[in-house]
């Protein structure tokens, strides 16, 4: 059964992404007032904003990525009563 749930956490890992990338943007734009992040290698940008833009990013890639795989876990449990992830020792 855990070979059924690759798949599907893959899928929702990308769909994930594609969330936290619309966050992301949407929680840029109210911090910054810009309509794009800037990236590491935009010359004009200083380091603290671009340090801050990544660290934004993570957290928000982090939690959205977190919270999509422990609910298709707990999902995939209700479903077939077997847990998909590891196993605590």
């Amino acid at each position: 059964m855990k070979l059924l749930y690759r798949p599907l956490g893959m899928l929702f890992g990308a769909l994930g992404g594609f969330l936290a990338t619309a966050i992301f943007g949407q929680i840029w734009k109210l911090v910054a007032g810009d309509k794009e992040a800037p990236s590491a290698t935009m010359r004009n940008r200083a380091w603290t904003e671009i340090l801050m833009a990544a660290a934004i990013q993570g957290a928000i890639f982090g939690l959205v990525k977190a919270a999509i795989d422990r609910g298709g876990a707990k999902g995939f449990q209700k479903l077939t009563g077997e847990w998909p992830g590891d196993e605590e020792d």
